[in-house]
């Protein structure tokens, strides 16, 4: 079976901050601030929620087909893409701009400040999620991408009866309250970080208990401290997994979300799917970049047991 893997592919430049942002900024001069960070070190990533999450969905044995837009400079992410044997049926080329662009600074404690250039993304409603028909879609996740492409895709899963994770990531402020009730009411889960959550409840009008009351289950991620899922009026806390070490907190949430998606189209449990989600993003902090971590499914299978004493698959 088939994951719809809708959002952005990006290219990350990653940029490491060696002392605390927190150090650098004057809190009462927050409304006139000019600040310059010195970042020793700076490399290029793939990146982008779409690819990241198929990234991590195809490390774990699933069949993640990507619906994105990339621009003209995108070549060499095609090329990636069919060494992984990642699906590009349902990638557009924007030959008239760039590929979106993530430049990520990172602190000492991992904190992160991002400028984000859309790009290719803001077109992303040319593509149509019905050109997809004949794809086997069992499950799709609409994350981050072009505003207007994120409520394209959103009414056409639901039009033709494709369940969807709605995870709108940074994009929030993007939507009014209308528009992200719309969302919520169309989705059959919700997954964002515990910011994001609070962010939602704002904007939609609705408390975490209303959200939750609306899908299948509301999931959010709470960094070292795991995940909780709201499911059929149970709270279900997701432990966290303790990383080897901390390279680099980029693509985590994808991470996540990549294990979550396995374990729901792999008729797992909300727990085992939770649990898988929680272990995929330590094993993705352990790396800087991305998509860098090249572990096989059956050495993640055998790490899930590890951790959580039993297998999620044979």
């Amino acid at each position: 079976m088939t994951s719809l893997i809708c959002g952005s592919l990006a290219y990350d430049t990653l940029m490491s901050f060696p002392e605390r942002f927190s150090e650098s900024i004057l809190a009462d001069q927050l409304h006139n601030i000019n600040v310059c960070f010195l970042v020793p070190h700076m490399k290029r990533e793939y990146g982008g929620c779409a690819g990241n999450i198929a990234y991590n969905l195809k490390l774990l044995g699933g069949n993640p087909l990507i619906m994105a837009t990339i621009g003209m400079d995108g070549t060499p992410y095609l090329e990636r893409l069919a060494e992984l044997d990642i699906s590009r049926r349902h990638i557009r080329t924007i030959k008239k701009t760039y590929t979106a662009q993530a430049f990520i600074t990172t602190d000492k404690n991992n904190n992160q400040i991002t400028a984000f250039h859309p790009g290719a993304m803001a077109l992303s409603y040319e593509n149509r999620i019905e050109d997809t028909t004949g794809e086997n879609i069992q499950l799709a996740i609409i994350a981050p991408d072009g505003r207007d492409g994120m409520i394209q895709n959103a009414d056409d899963c639901a039009k033709l009866g494709i369940p969807f994770i709605f995870d709108p990531g940074q994009q929030l402020p993007m939507f009014s309250q209308e528009e992200l009730r719309h969302f919520i009411d169309l989705a059959t889960y919700v997954a964002v970080n515990e910011y994001e959550a609070e962010m939602l409840a704002q904007l939609s009008g609705w408390t975490t208990s209303e959200i939750a009351s609306r899908v299948k289950a509301f999931i959010v991620t709470c960094a070292e401290r795991g995940a909780i899922i709201y499911q059929n009026d149970e709270k279900l806390d997701i432990p966290c997994v303790k990383a080897a070490k901390e390279a680099d907190p980029t693509g985590c949430g994808d991470a996540f979300r990549a294990g979550l998606i396995y374990g729901l189209t792999n008729n797992m449990d909300m727990m085992t799917a939770g649990r898988l989600g929680s272990l995929m993003g330590a094993i993705k902090i352990e790396y800087s970049g991305p998509q860098n971590h090249k572990l096989g499914s059956k050495e993640i299978a055998d790490r899930f047991e590890k951790e959580f004493g039993y297998r999620y698959r044979k």
